[in-house]
């Protein structure tokens, strides 16, 4: 058997649940694989051979000690931000759709998810599946495919994770099991109140008024936590606060910005802020340009918005300032669009490395990459080869200028803007150390990074275990 995880709407910890499920059930020798049907997200990863996933599936896979497959997201919407998503399906970009042509198609995709799904549980035995979004959306019934589509073609027992850090989960709990199809009703079997503050002990009265109300067990409340594991979306952003650090960086916030994980691991060490297009920048020590799902649009805001000069400015100054994928693309000189990315034509970039961009079909290069820093300038010496990921349309011609690492990117002379496609240069700790004691250096600081003792994945099935009560989870893999 197997068990579904279901919310009574976004960002309530569905993906988190997931994964600490995932390691907790692997380390009682249970073996399992996570399975999103359909997700939306710009944060995504590449699989060994290439197929591009949600990110949070592939940590699940990684808390599940299995390697990510494109089974595991057979669906992965990437908004456009013109009321169009790229529908990636099985790993490889498909077709773009409009918000109201994609539901024409579900019912195809339905069974592509399903086969993905049997694929899976052949090859691990059991499933732990996240649904989407909120359970009980009246209105998509008839044609959801993340939620009550899949549990009605899966029959699995379902979790329902609620966050009562918002407020109202009385209502959030009882409102969506009420609300669910009579078929779906009965396979809730548990409900787990997410991202608690405070005394639990508050709250005991709470826990068994919504099994008087649902005549389902409460099984958990779960305490907020700092979850070193990478953010699924871009409702995350909402929630973050820049720490007090020696250094400040500030990652540009692109209207359609695309893997901000990149920069999680930075925000151990750094005080990172994510800075809409017009912040003034002023008073940082580094600046980022992230990726992004279009990167003509987004620079377009940038360079209206102000915010391309205050670039300029800061690149004048000798502030230190990185593009990767979009924002690597951003800095050429010109953008040739053959119409893949926005309009045909040619666009006018930053101008700040003697290169070009062109977007000439609708492919995409999606390749996990280790590669040997060039060791040109005062950051790339302090690092000899970083793995990660290239996701990206478009190619970019580098000309005569130094390249960053083996084979791909750019650097400055002095080493100090430094451009390219891979995805994961700052997710490796060292590499991320590496970058803020440069930046400390530059300021006359002395620092030391600090020491991760525990594997987060383990970190995360330990907090949940200490307040689920998980022997009530444990039967649903034994029938």
């Amino acid at each position: 058997m197997s068990v579904m995880v279901l919310g009574t709407a976004s960002h309530v910890g569905k993906s988190t649940m997931v994964a600490g499920l995932c390691r907790i059930l692997r380390r009682r020798g249970i073996s399992v694989a996570p399975f999103k049907s359909q997700n939306m997200s710009l944060n995504s990863w590449v699989t060994n051979d290439g197929g591009e996933i949600g990110i949070a599936q592939a940590m699940q896979a990684f808390a599940a000690c299995i390697p990510p497959s494109v089974e595991m997201n057979p669906i992965l919407l990437k908004p456009k931000g013109d009321q169009s998503s790229q529908i990636v399906l099985l790993g490889k970009p498909h077709h773009d759709v409009y918000a109201g042509d994609y539901y024409k198609v579900t019912d195809n995709l339905l069974t592509v998810a399903l086969k993905a799904a049997e694929t899976l549980k052949s090859r691990y035995g059991a499933l732990v599946v996240e649904g989407a979004g909120g359970a009980a959306e009246v209105n998509l019934f008839d044609r959801d495919i993340a939620n009550i589509g899949l549990a009605r073609a899966l029959r699995f027992p379902i979790i329902l994770v609620a966050d009562i850090e918002r407020g109202g989960v009385f209502a959030q709990v009882y409102g969506t099991i009420s609300l669910l199809p009579d078929d779906i009703r009965p396979l809730v079997k548990a409900v787990i109140v997410n991202k608690f503050r405070g005394d639990p002990a508050l709250f005991s009265d709470g826990m068994r008024i919504l099994e008087d109300l649902t005549g389902v067990p409460a099984i958990g409340l779960v305490p907020m936590t700092d979850v070193d594991i990478p953010s699924e979306d871009s409702l995350s952003l909402q929630d973050k606060t820049a720490k007090s650090a020696p250094v400040e960086i500030a990652v540009i916030h692109l209207p359609r910005i695309s893997n901000f994980t990149d920069y999680e691991v930075l925000e151990r060490y750094a005080s990172v802020r994510y800075v809409k297009p017009g912040t003034p920048l002023t008073g940082f020590d580094a600046i980022i340009l992230p990726g992004t799902k279009n990167t003509i649009e987004d620079l377009k805001e940038v360079i209206v918005s102000g915010t391309g000069d205050e670039i300029k400015n800061a690149r004048a100054q000798g502030i230190p300032i990185i593009g990767i994928c979009g924002g690597y693309q951003m800095l050429c000189e010109r953008i040739l669009d053959s119409g893949v990315e926005s309009k045909e034509g040619e666009y006018q970039g930053l101008g700040l490395i003697p290169c070009t961009t062109t977007f000439s079909g609708y492919e995409k290069t999606t390749v996990q990459v280790t590669r040997t820093s060039s060791g040109h300038g005062p950051f790339l010496v302090k690092i000899a080869s970083v793995s990660g990921y290239e996701i990206h349309m478009g190619t970019t011609c580098r000309g005569e200028i130094k390249e960053a690492f083996s084979g791909e990117g750019v650097v400055s002379e002095d080493g100090l803007l430094i451009g390219t496609y891979m995805h994961g240069l700052f997710t490796s700790p060292d590499v991320a150390a590496a970058f803020v004691a440069f930046l400390c250096e530059r300021k006359g600081l002395a620092w030391t990074p600090p020491t991760q003792d525990k594997d987060p994945f383990d970190a995360l099935a330990d907090h949940i275990e200490a307040h689920v009560r998980i022997e009530e989870i444990i039967p649903f893999f034994s029938r």
